[in-house]
């Protein structure tokens, strides 16, 4: 163990900043693989050195030494270190299937939260522009919402512990200086398996007839969205339809927004009118501790086995029938 740390392990004693420093973006002589000018090349003399010495400290000594020269030499600014390949991006030696993926900068989820809280950009917009998913955009709005909070109360973070495990993880970059678009951080649009798609059928169709993915959603359930509309971000197919019609990129963005800007106020519109007519058919009173309300209710509304959501008790959930006797727990018919 004495020879690995003072051999290939003392390249980990002094971790490079900016970069994962996993085993596997080392070779067995502590060389880091991608700074080297032609790794097979110089692998191969490092073997034949490790060989013609053999397996003494001094050797493995030697050739870390070798290393941290050349990763010195390259962290002077004569040659760049590449970014990390997927080679390098395996924390475990043994499991060459995982790969580390990729997290959000501090950077870029401080700009998620300026976008939202003070420019008052969408959820949906500011997904589509940085290329990261709404449920993750949600989290880091929420979660920097109770980081600010516990500043303003005085409380004390773990920012050390925060930045040490951000060291060891590939993160997403981003930069307000750059004119570029943002890398982008995930897949966006990806789309959500329904459980009416679960099953496999096969429809016969005339040849005269045309047959579209809004006919395939039918297929499968009346009520089901074809693939385009089901998608998280059905607004980047009809920005690419507009786009294909060779137009400026500036006047296709700009009347998109303002189509978001006046779905989402009336989405916002409805659900205030819904609210309100609650509010109106539910009968209050008022007590010194409490108030109580009272609304009109349909006992059809729990549907023919008493456990749809319009039912009373919908709200604090109902427990499953599948451990009670009598229940019939196996498939009583094939479809």
């Amino acid at each position: 163990m004495y020879r690995w740390l003072n051999g290939p392990g003392a390249a980990f004693r002094d971790p490079l900043p900016g970069s994962t420093n996993y085993l596997n973006a080392y070779d067995p002589q502590g060389n880091l693989v991608r700074a080297v000018a032609n790794p097979t090349k110089d692998r191969s003399m490092d073997e034949n050195d490790t060989k013609g010495r053999g397996e003494e400290g001094e050797s493995s000594e030697a050739n870390a030494g070798l290393g941290r020269n050349r990763l010195d030499q390259n962290i002077a600014g004569r040659k760049p270190i590449p970014k990390e390949m997927a080679d390098d991006l395996m924390p475990f030696p043994l499991n060459r299937q995982f790969r580390s993926q990729p997290v959000l900068s501090e950077e870029l989820r401080d700009e998620i939260f300026r976008r939202i809280n003070k420019e008052k950009q969408s959820v949906r917009s500011v997904s589509a522009t940085l290329g990261v998913e709404m449920q993750r955009v949600g989290a880091v709005f929420r979660l920097k919402t109770i980081e600010n909070q516990w500043i303003q109360e005085g409380k004390t973070l773990a920012t050390p512990y925060a930045r040490a495990v951000s060291a060891m993880l590939p993160k997403t970059p981003f930069d307000s200086r750059s004119q570029a678009p943002p890398l982008p951080h995930e897949s966006i649009n990806d789309l959500p398996v329904h459980s009416a798609t679960t099953r496999q059928l096969f429809h016969p169709v005339p040849e005269s007839m045309h047959f579209n993915r809004a006919s395939a959603a039918k297929v499968f359930s009346r009520d089901l969205l074809p693939a385009d509309k089901r998608i998280p971000h059905p607004e980047l197919v009809e920005l690419a339809k507009v786009a294909a019609q060779h137009r400026g990129r500036n006047d296709i963005v700009r009347e998109r927004r303002n189509e978001l800007e006046q779905q989402e106020a009336a989405v916002l519109n409805m659900r205030r009118e819904q609210k309100a007519a609650q509010e109106a058919a539910a009968k209050k009173i008022d007590t010194p501790r409490w108030q109580f309300r009272f609304e009109s209710i349909k006992a059809e509304g729990a549907g023919k086995d008493g456990r749809a959501k319009g039912g009373v008790g919908a709200r604090y959930g109902i427990p499953p029938q599948d451990r009670k006797k009598g229940q019939i727990k196996i498939p009583t018919k094939v479809e």
